[in-house]
Protein backbone atom coordinates (compact mmCIF):
# COMPACT_ATOMS: atom_id res chain seq x y z
CA UNK A 1 0.00 0.00 0.00
CA UNK A 2 1.66 3.49 -0.78
CA UNK A 3 1.92 6.69 1.36
CA UNK A 4 -1.56 8.26 0.05
CA UNK A 5 -3.62 4.98 0.30
CA UNK A 6 -2.46 4.78 4.06
CA UNK A 7 -3.01 8.63 4.62
CA UNK A 8 -6.19 9.99 3.03
CA UNK A 9 -8.05 7.37 5.73
CA UNK A 10 -5.64 8.16 8.55
CA UNK A 11 -6.17 11.68 8.21
CA UNK A 12 -9.98 11.18 7.63
CA UNK A 13 -10.51 9.14 10.71
CA UNK A 14 -8.11 11.29 12.97
CA UNK A 15 -10.30 14.30 11.58
CA UNK A 16 -12.89 12.50 12.58
CA UNK A 17 -12.06 11.78 15.99
CA UNK A 18 -11.06 14.79 17.18
CA UNK A 19 -13.77 16.49 16.04
CA UNK A 20 -15.78 14.00 18.50
CA UNK A 21 -13.86 14.59 21.67
CA UNK A 22 -14.37 18.16 21.17
CA UNK A 23 -18.04 17.80 20.82
CA UNK A 24 -18.18 15.34 23.72
CA UNK A 25 -15.54 17.69 26.18
CA UNK A 26 -17.09 21.06 25.31
CA UNK A 27 -21.47 20.96 25.63
CA UNK A 28 -22.62 24.16 25.89
CA UNK A 29 -23.52 25.20 30.02
CA UNK A 30 -27.19 26.51 29.99
CA UNK A 31 -25.71 29.48 32.04
CA UNK A 32 -23.28 32.62 31.51
CA UNK A 33 -20.58 30.53 30.40
CA UNK A 34 -22.22 29.92 26.48
CA UNK A 35 -20.30 32.29 25.00
CA UNK A 36 -17.45 31.03 25.94
CA UNK A 37 -17.87 27.07 24.94
CA UNK A 38 -19.50 28.12 21.61
CA UNK A 39 -16.00 30.25 21.03
CA UNK A 40 -13.92 26.99 21.78
CA UNK A 41 -16.18 24.93 19.34
CA UNK A 42 -15.65 27.41 16.63
CA UNK A 43 -11.94 27.51 16.99
CA UNK A 44 -11.54 23.57 17.78
CA UNK A 45 -14.39 21.81 16.08
CA UNK A 46 -14.22 21.26 12.10
CA UNK A 47 -10.85 22.43 9.62
CA UNK A 48 -7.61 22.17 10.26
CA UNK A 49 -5.24 18.96 9.21
CA UNK A 50 -5.08 17.13 12.79
CA UNK A 51 -1.73 16.63 11.35
CA UNK A 52 -0.44 16.60 15.31
CA UNK A 53 -3.01 14.05 16.93
CA UNK A 54 -1.94 11.97 13.97
CA UNK A 55 1.43 12.18 14.48
CA UNK A 56 0.68 11.04 18.55
CA UNK A 57 -0.90 8.40 17.12
CA UNK A 58 1.16 7.06 14.61
CA UNK A 59 4.20 7.34 17.25
CA UNK A 60 1.94 5.30 19.55
CA UNK A 61 1.58 2.39 17.09
CA UNK A 62 5.30 1.82 17.01
CA UNK A 63 5.12 0.73 20.57
CA UNK A 64 1.78 -1.32 20.51
CA UNK A 65 -0.17 1.67 22.63
CA UNK A 66 -4.12 2.00 22.41
CA UNK A 67 -5.71 4.52 19.98
CA UNK A 68 -7.72 5.17 22.93
CA UNK A 69 -4.97 6.86 25.15
CA UNK A 70 -3.22 7.96 21.93
CA UNK A 71 -6.15 9.49 21.09
CA UNK A 72 -6.56 11.54 24.51
CA UNK A 73 -2.97 12.41 24.27
CA UNK A 74 -3.78 14.08 20.89
CA UNK A 75 -6.52 15.75 21.90
CA UNK A 76 -4.75 17.84 24.45
CA UNK A 77 -1.61 18.28 21.82
CA UNK A 78 -4.63 20.32 19.53
CA UNK A 79 -5.79 21.91 22.27
CA UNK A 80 -2.67 23.59 23.63
CA UNK A 81 -2.40 24.28 19.31
CA UNK A 82 -5.75 25.65 18.75
CA UNK A 83 -5.40 27.69 21.86
CA UNK A 84 -1.98 29.04 19.93
CA UNK A 85 -3.82 30.03 16.60
CA UNK A 86 -6.64 31.83 18.41
CA UNK A 87 -3.80 34.32 20.23
CA UNK A 88 -1.88 34.26 17.30
CA UNK A 89 -4.56 35.56 15.05
CA UNK A 90 -5.74 38.28 17.49
CA UNK A 91 -5.29 42.35 16.55
CA UNK A 92 -2.07 42.16 19.11
CA UNK A 93 0.02 39.68 17.29
CA UNK A 94 -0.73 38.98 13.50
CA UNK A 95 -4.27 40.23 13.37
CA UNK A 96 -5.93 37.82 11.35
CA UNK A 97 -9.48 37.57 9.75
CA UNK A 98 -9.43 33.97 8.69
CA UNK A 99 -8.28 30.57 9.72
CA UNK A 100 -9.56 26.88 8.65
CA UNK A 101 -11.87 28.86 6.23
CA UNK A 102 -13.80 30.91 8.61
CA UNK A 103 -13.68 33.52 10.52
CA UNK A 104 -11.26 33.78 13.24
CA UNK A 105 -12.55 33.83 17.23
CA UNK A 106 -11.97 37.34 18.09
CA UNK A 107 -13.87 38.10 14.54
CA UNK A 108 -16.88 35.99 15.29
CA UNK A 109 -16.91 36.72 18.69
CA UNK A 110 -14.67 39.51 20.23
CA UNK A 111 -11.32 39.97 21.53
CA UNK A 112 -11.92 39.23 25.52
CA UNK A 113 -13.92 36.01 24.20
CA UNK A 114 -10.95 34.98 22.01
CA UNK A 115 -8.65 35.12 24.84
CA UNK A 116 -10.34 33.21 27.70
CA UNK A 117 -11.48 30.91 24.91
CA UNK A 118 -7.58 30.63 23.88
CA UNK A 119 -6.67 30.63 28.19
CA UNK A 120 -9.74 27.85 28.41
CA UNK A 121 -8.45 25.43 25.79
CA UNK A 122 -4.62 25.63 27.49
CA UNK A 123 -6.16 24.49 30.35
CA UNK A 124 -8.18 21.48 29.03
CA UNK A 125 -4.54 20.01 27.76
CA UNK A 126 -3.61 19.38 31.02
CA UNK A 127 -6.78 18.49 32.66
CA UNK A 128 -6.90 15.58 29.81
CA UNK A 129 -3.71 14.57 30.23
CA UNK A 130 -3.89 14.70 34.54
CA UNK A 131 -6.89 12.24 33.77
CA UNK A 132 -6.84 8.55 35.08
CA UNK A 133 -7.96 7.95 31.42
CA UNK A 134 -5.22 8.95 29.83
CA UNK A 135 -3.01 6.35 31.11
CA UNK A 136 -3.17 4.44 34.48
CA UNK A 137 0.37 5.15 35.20
CA UNK A 138 0.40 8.36 37.00
CA UNK A 139 4.74 8.49 36.25
CA UNK A 140 3.80 8.34 32.70
CA UNK A 141 0.90 11.31 33.23
CA UNK A 142 3.58 13.12 34.75
CA UNK A 143 5.59 13.16 32.12
CA UNK A 144 3.33 13.73 29.44
CA UNK A 145 2.32 16.86 31.58
CA UNK A 146 5.83 18.01 32.10
CA UNK A 147 7.13 17.44 28.05
CA UNK A 148 4.04 19.05 27.01
CA UNK A 149 4.47 21.95 29.33
CA UNK A 150 7.97 22.69 28.16
CA UNK A 151 6.79 22.19 24.47
CA UNK A 152 4.56 25.23 24.82
CA UNK A 153 5.97 27.66 26.65
CA UNK A 154 8.82 29.99 26.89
CA UNK A 155 11.28 26.67 26.02
CA UNK A 156 9.17 26.22 23.00
CA UNK A 157 6.13 27.40 21.28
CA UNK A 158 5.57 30.17 22.99
CA UNK A 159 8.60 31.50 22.95
CA UNK A 160 9.32 30.76 19.33
CA UNK A 161 6.40 32.90 18.77
CA UNK A 162 8.17 35.71 20.53
CA UNK A 163 11.06 35.43 18.20
CA UNK A 164 8.79 35.37 15.29
CA UNK A 165 7.08 38.79 16.76
CA UNK A 166 10.77 40.06 16.71
CA UNK A 167 11.14 39.09 13.10
CA UNK A 168 10.39 41.84 11.44
CA UNK A 169 12.21 44.37 13.67
CA UNK A 170 15.87 42.21 13.48
CA UNK A 171 18.07 40.90 10.75
CA UNK A 172 17.71 37.25 11.43
CA UNK A 173 20.08 34.90 9.71
CA UNK A 174 19.07 31.44 8.38
CA UNK A 175 20.64 29.96 12.08
CA UNK A 176 18.35 32.05 13.66
CA UNK A 177 15.54 31.54 11.44
CA UNK A 178 15.40 27.51 11.90
CA UNK A 179 16.11 28.19 16.31
CA UNK A 180 12.48 30.46 15.44
CA UNK A 181 10.52 27.62 13.61
CA UNK A 182 12.26 24.68 16.06
CA UNK A 183 10.46 26.49 19.09
CA UNK A 184 7.57 27.76 17.70
CA UNK A 185 6.58 24.82 14.83
CA UNK A 186 8.88 22.09 16.46
CA UNK A 187 8.58 21.51 20.08
CA UNK A 188 4.75 20.63 19.65
CA UNK A 189 5.69 18.27 16.73
CA UNK A 190 8.61 16.58 18.86
CA UNK A 191 5.99 16.36 21.73
CA UNK A 192 3.94 14.22 19.37
CA UNK A 193 6.66 12.11 18.58
CA UNK A 194 7.88 11.99 22.46
CA UNK A 195 4.42 11.19 23.97
CA UNK A 196 3.92 8.36 21.59
CA UNK A 197 7.61 6.80 22.94
CA UNK A 198 6.04 8.04 26.30
CA UNK A 199 2.92 5.82 26.48
CA UNK A 200 4.79 2.75 25.38
CA UNK A 201 6.96 3.58 28.39
CA UNK A 202 9.94 3.68 26.28
CA UNK A 203 13.16 5.51 28.38
CA UNK A 204 14.75 9.01 26.93
CA UNK A 205 17.86 7.38 25.68
CA UNK A 206 15.37 5.15 23.25
CA UNK A 207 13.72 8.02 21.73
CA UNK A 208 16.52 9.75 19.31
CA UNK A 209 15.42 8.14 16.01
CA UNK A 210 11.93 9.87 16.99
CA UNK A 211 13.32 12.82 18.01
CA UNK A 212 15.60 13.40 14.52
CA UNK A 213 12.05 12.68 12.60
CA UNK A 214 10.30 15.13 14.16
CA UNK A 215 13.22 18.11 14.09
CA UNK A 216 13.52 17.19 10.23
CA UNK A 217 9.83 17.18 9.66
CA UNK A 218 9.32 19.87 11.86
CA UNK A 219 11.56 22.36 9.66
CA UNK A 220 10.67 20.53 5.77
CA UNK A 221 7.00 21.46 7.02
CA UNK A 222 7.68 25.23 7.93
CA UNK A 223 9.40 25.38 4.60
CA UNK A 224 6.38 23.57 3.10
CA UNK A 225 4.66 26.78 4.96
CA UNK A 226 6.49 29.77 3.78
CA UNK A 227 6.69 27.83 0.16
CA UNK A 228 2.75 27.84 0.12
CA UNK A 229 3.06 31.50 1.66
CA UNK A 230 4.28 32.62 -1.46
CA UNK A 231 2.89 30.37 -4.17
CA UNK A 232 -0.37 28.99 -2.84
CA UNK A 233 -4.47 29.86 -2.91
CA UNK A 234 -5.24 31.84 0.13
CA UNK A 235 -9.13 30.25 -0.52
CA UNK A 236 -7.60 26.60 -0.25
CA UNK A 237 -5.44 27.70 2.51
CA UNK A 238 -7.89 29.46 4.38
CA UNK A 239 -6.13 32.29 5.29
CA UNK A 240 -4.25 34.81 4.00
CA UNK A 241 -0.89 34.50 2.87
CA UNK A 242 2.22 36.54 2.06
CA UNK A 243 2.08 38.04 5.18
CA UNK A 244 5.48 37.77 6.40
CA UNK A 245 7.25 38.97 3.13
CA UNK A 246 4.64 41.93 3.46
CA UNK A 247 5.89 42.25 7.08
CA UNK A 248 9.66 42.48 6.09
CA UNK A 249 10.22 39.11 7.98
CA UNK A 250 13.11 36.75 7.21
CA UNK A 251 11.51 33.37 6.07
CA UNK A 252 13.74 30.11 5.06
CA UNK A 253 12.69 31.42 1.10
CA UNK A 254 13.81 34.56 1.76
CA UNK A 255 17.04 33.62 2.71
CA UNK A 256 17.67 30.24 0.55
CA UNK A 257 15.29 31.26 -2.55
CA UNK A 258 12.37 28.80 -3.49
CA UNK A 259 14.71 26.66 -5.55
CA UNK A 260 17.25 25.91 -2.67
CA UNK A 261 14.35 25.69 -0.32
CA UNK A 262 11.93 23.43 -2.25
CA UNK A 263 15.24 21.35 -2.26
CA UNK A 264 16.31 21.33 1.45
CA UNK A 265 12.72 20.89 2.27
CA UNK A 266 13.16 17.39 0.33
CA UNK A 267 16.18 16.51 1.92
CA UNK A 268 15.00 16.87 5.25
CA UNK A 269 11.53 14.66 4.79
CA UNK A 270 14.42 12.19 3.17
CA UNK A 271 16.44 12.53 6.54
CA UNK A 272 13.18 12.40 8.75
CA UNK A 273 12.25 8.96 6.56
CA UNK A 274 16.37 7.69 7.30
CA UNK A 275 15.61 8.40 10.51
CA UNK A 276 13.22 5.24 11.01
CA UNK A 277 15.50 2.53 9.47
CA UNK A 278 15.25 0.18 12.74
CA UNK A 279 10.97 0.41 12.32
CA UNK A 280 9.50 -2.04 9.80
CA UNK A 281 5.59 -1.47 8.62
CA UNK A 282 4.37 -0.10 11.75
CA UNK A 283 6.36 2.93 10.78
CA UNK A 284 4.41 3.27 7.07
CA UNK A 285 2.60 6.21 8.52
CA UNK A 286 5.07 8.19 9.83
CA UNK A 287 6.26 7.96 6.35
CA UNK A 288 3.61 8.45 4.70
CA UNK A 289 3.38 12.02 6.96
CA UNK A 290 6.47 13.14 6.05
CA UNK A 291 6.06 13.17 2.77
CA UNK A 292 2.42 14.59 3.04
CA UNK A 293 4.43 17.70 5.22
CA UNK A 294 6.01 18.78 1.43
CA UNK A 295 2.93 17.57 -1.08
CA UNK A 296 -0.19 19.34 0.63
CA UNK A 297 -1.80 22.50 -0.73
CA UNK A 298 -2.68 23.87 2.57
Amino acid sequence: MGGAEILKPALAEIAADIDRAFDLLLPVPDDGRARLYEAMRHAAIGGGKRLRPLLVLASSQLFNVSRACALRVGTAIECIHVYSLIHDDMPCMDDDDMRRGKPTVHKAFDEATAVLAGDSLHALAFEILADEATHPDPFVRSELISELARASGPAGMAGGQMMDLMASEAAFDLHAVSRLQQLKTGALISFCMEAGAILGRVPPDGRNGLRGYARDIGLAFQIADDVLDAEGDAEVAGKALQKDADAGKATFLSLLGIDRAKTQMHLLVDQAIAHLHGFGAEADLLRAIARYTVERDR
